[in-house]
Order: structure tokens, then C-alpha cells, then sequence
């Protein structure tokens, strides 16, 4: 079932989406996407229902299509200083930001919003599982993600994370007792079942 183009007829609508507020390590990435009013691919849908190639393949569609997109990153180290929930909320600002058509209203996905900017927004649970353009950006921040944290593997080969993408998976959390924690990982989050001793508390 394909989904909805917009939310509101006649009006330049952003989609916003997160990737990766649940992981050990690495940026939180967001994206934010306008679509035309009458773009339709099936394909398109909720980054997560998608599988590698699905994603990568649709990336350059969703660049070539769109009217305007942008991506953009929260560091670890904000990740630390302001909590995951505020970081995701600043890479959303900061891919709006950087879109060069200014948006009349923003899509976004989840259940709050918080910013700066002074733009007119809905908040849509599972909205990338309901709005393409929220979709589109889920599938940006994703991809751009997952190949930053397969980057990265190749310098820190002991956590998995060319597979695990900075989730917490079992290889992952035994890379961490086994040698310690890296540069990428989030010092505010509970990286071992009850903070095993690696000076993380």
C-alpha cells in the first residue's frame, strides 16, 4: 500500500526522521525530505521494513526525485552532554536547516518535537510508516548511518559494528568487556548490564 504524499494539499511539507537513537555508539543522523505533491513509489516505506539493498537502492531516487533533502548528524559527545531524546531533536534541526527550500510545515516522526525553529509541525507516530516523505528520510538517515558506522569498523574491528550498525547486540556488549569502550561510544548509556567495571559509571 503506498503511502500518503502529504499530509496537507498545497503546501511544501518536510519529512523528519531519526536513525539510531537506540544505539551504543556513534552520531544519532536525521534527514529531512520534500517530496512533490504527486510522487508515488510503492517502495517507499519505513527504513527498518527494508532490507540493505532495498535501502541503497532507493537512496538515489529519493535524492534524484525530491524537490530538496538533507542530512545531518548529533556527536557523541552532544549525545552526552543534552541525553539522546534532545540530540535526535537538534540532527532534525539541523537537516531543516539545511534544506535550501524553506518548508511551510514539518512532518515529524514521533510523539514530541522540540526546536528552535519557527516552523508550523505535526507530530505523526509510525509516521514513517504513513507519510512518504518521513519514510524517505528514515531511509536517508539509515544508510547514511549504517555506512558511517561500517566505516568506522574498519579502526575499532572489535564490536561488530560493520553487522550490528552500534546496536547493542550480544557481539557488540562483548567486545566492550573484552577491550574496553572506543571513542564512538556513548558514556551516558548503559553499555553493560549493570555498568560492568570499565570506569563507565
Amino acid at each position: 500500500m503506498a503511502l500518503l504524499p502529504y499530509l496537507e494539499a498545497n503546501r511544501i511539507e518536510a519529512g523528519c526522521d531519526e536513525v539510531g537513537r537506540g544505539c551504543l555508539a556513534g552520531p544519532v543522523v536525521a534527514a529531512a525530505v520534500i517530496l512533490p505533491a504527486d510522487y508515488e513509489n510503492p517502495w517507499i516505506n519505513d527504513s527498518k521494513k527494508l532490507g540493505k539493498s532495498q535501502r541503497e537502492e532507493l537512496i538515489e531516487e529519493i535524492k534524484y526525485k525530491s524537490l530538496d533533502w538533507a542530512i545531518a548528524e548529533a556527536t557523541v559527545a552532544e549525545i552526552d552532554q543534552i541525553n539522546i531524546l534532545n540530540a535526535s531533536f537538534l540532527a532534525m534541526s539541523r537537516a531543516i536547516e539545511m534544506l535550501k527550500i524553506k518548508p511551510e510545515h514539518l512532518l515529524i516522526d514521533g510523539n514530541r518535537w522540540k526546536s528552535k525553529l519557527e516552523y508550523s509541525y505535526s507530530c505523526i507516530i509510525k509516521g514513517d510508516g504513513k507519510f512518504a516523505s518521513i519514510a524517505a528520510a528514515s531511509i536517508l538517515a539509515k544508510v547514511h548511518r549504517d555506512q558511517l558506522m561500517e566505516d568506522l569498523a574498519t579502526s575499532f574491528p572489535h564490536y561488530g559494528w560493520e553487522s550490528n550498525v552500534g546496536y547493542p547486540t550480544k557481539t557488540h556488549r562483548e567486545g566492550i568487556q573484552k577491550h574496553g569502550i572506543s571513542p564512538w561510544h556513548r558514556k551516558s548509556f548503559q553499555l553493560l548490564p549493570r555498568q560492568l567495571d570499565l570506569g563507565l559509571q
